[in-house]
């Protein structure tokens, strides 16, 4: 399988087969299923942000128009763009245009810095840029002006403004180091013929796991101090998702939890993090239909009032943030009695206690999930026993997910005992972008992930993660 960029890591043609027959790769990209949702589902609410709503068939203009604005402003396929933007309509809007033109959005959390932002441009030779001209106190646009004289690839920065609010920078201007600055409302043009693009192209990249562990990038937008992140640990690693793998990966999560077009779906986390965008998130949503409430505030009383404004059914969480919501739900004097179903873990196993919390104060039933950039889901089933979705992280998203536990030696380890969780499958890719090193590091021969992570399994097959490799092996469910 040929891949659209130099320094990505393919599947063996044997896989490929073997993931199509299967039918989990069906050849669209992700844009071209939004063109598909927007016939199927076209008057109804595609995304919620405030007071504002947007159908599936406004969505599908707006990106259109978006696109057609990129493709005027210079960018072309094969391009990279890093995005760095909050819980707001423009993300999903932006993440889609891009990728209708044919350039490959770089997902980067708010939390990360100037360091982080120059590796990720440097690496990937970004020739562009989106994300808010300042931020809670922090100007992304001095940030990037800086890397812009850094080297010969950001170029064109796209400037995002909340509504109401006037951009400090003046709208369309030119640096001394030729970076040009456009508002990114300013990208509203006649869309061209649609471009013929291959589903088995990267579509986005994500970022590693570890590297948002080691600057708290994980949590809500906010959660932390302006200004601490993306200073300290290891530099992220780029994980690139095809149209092919990552359209699977969001079906297949929509389809097991039984999402229709009658969920609404909050993303209270990050909307680039691999949990509230894929699993199934945003995508799986509007895969089926559903509307997607974007919460800016991460604040728990912010969340709780716009479950019981929209009637929120499905939600995403990490256990900290349920934590967060359960101890505010008795003050915040919210009506949730519309959610049937907290998603909670993403990085981490959820505790028992808080588990059972959340069946108990917000009346409904919790599923553990984990879920990685690198591309590995696991989730405990709707019909499974209570005991399996308080003590473990469930089982593999897909039936072809091939999982191996082995010891220090390679050797596999007997059911109930813990080893190192080794995994291959049809949405986790074989390598890291341009990280040769590393892919010797944390792949091995056969192509299996080395995700670091302990786990043991259970009769009936669950994982149960007891740990990581560089952390200890302590029990942590």
């Amino acid at each position: 399988m040929a891949s659209m960029l130099d320094g990505c890591p393919t599947w063996p043609e044997v896989f490929v087969d073997r993931y199509w027959a299967a039918g989990h790769w069906r050849g669209y990209t992700l844009d071209n299923l939004l063109r598909d949702w927007a016939l199927r589902y076209g008057p109804r609410t595609a995304l919620v942000q405030g007071d504002a709503r947007l159908t599936y068939a406004g969505l599908n203009r707006r990106v259109d128009r978006m696109a057609a604005g990129f493709r005027l402003r210079g960018l072309r396929p094969g391009q990279r763009v890093v995005v760095q933007l909050p819980n707001v309509a423009e993300f999903v809007v932006t993440v889609f245009a891009l990728m209708r033109v044919g350039v490959v959005p770089v997902f980067c959390s708010l939390a990360h810095r100037g360091p982080v932002v120059s590796h990720l441009v440097r690496v990937t030779e970004a020739t562009g840029y989106v994300g808010p001209s300042t931020y809670r106190g922090f100007d992304h646009t001095a940030m990037v002006a800086d890397i812009a004289t850094q080297g010969p690839f950001l170029r064109r920065v796209f400037t995002y403004e909340a509504p109401g609010t006037a951009s400090p920078y003046g709208g369309f201007s030119t640096d001394p180091s030729g970076c040009h600055y456009f508002p990114l409302g300013s990208l509203d043009s006649p869309p061209g013929p649609p471009l013929a693009l291959s589903a088995d192209q990267v579509a986005l990249f994500l970022l590693s796991d570890e590297a948002d562990e080691a600057t708290g990038a994980g949590e809500p937008a906010g959660a932390g101090g302006p200004g601490d992140r993306g200073k300290a640990g290891a530099q992220p690693r780029l994980v690139p998702r095809t149209h092919n793998d990552y359209a699977y990966q969001a079906r297949a999560a929509a389809e097991l939890v039984s999402l229709t077009q009658d969920d609404v779906y909050l993303a209270a986390l990050p909307a680039e993090s691999a949990f509230a965008f894929g699993c199934p998130g945003i995508v799986g949503t509007l895969s089926v239909g559903g509307a997607v409430v974007l919460v800016e505030d991460p604040e728990p009383a912010a969340c709780l009032r716009a479950v019981e404004r929209e009637r929120v059914t499905v939600t995403s969480v990490t256990p900290a943030v349920a934590r967060r919501w359960l101890d505010a739900l008795p003050t915040a004097g919210a009506d949730v009695s519309s959610l049937r179903l907290v998603q909670v873990g993403g990085g981490e196993p959820v505790d028992r206690a808080t588990a059972l919390r959340i069946g108990d104060e917000l009346g409904c039933r919790p599923q553990q999930v984990f879920a990685m950039a690198e591309g590995l889901v696991t989730l405990t089933r709707p019909t499974d026993p209570d005991e399996t979705v308080l003590a473990t992280q469930g089982r593999p998203l897909s039936p072809d997910d091939e999982i191996r536990l082995v010891d220090g030696d390679g050797g596999e380890v007997p059911d109930g005992e813990s080893g190192e969780l080794l995994v291959r499958g049809p949405y986790t890719p074989r390598g890291y972008f341009r990280d040769p090193e590393e892919n010797a590091r944390s792949f091995t021969r056969d192509g299996r992930f080395r995700t670091r992570l302990l786990a043991r399994r259970t009769p009936d097959g669950s994982l149960v993660l007891t740990g990581r490799l560089d952390g200890g092996a302590e029990e942590t469910a």
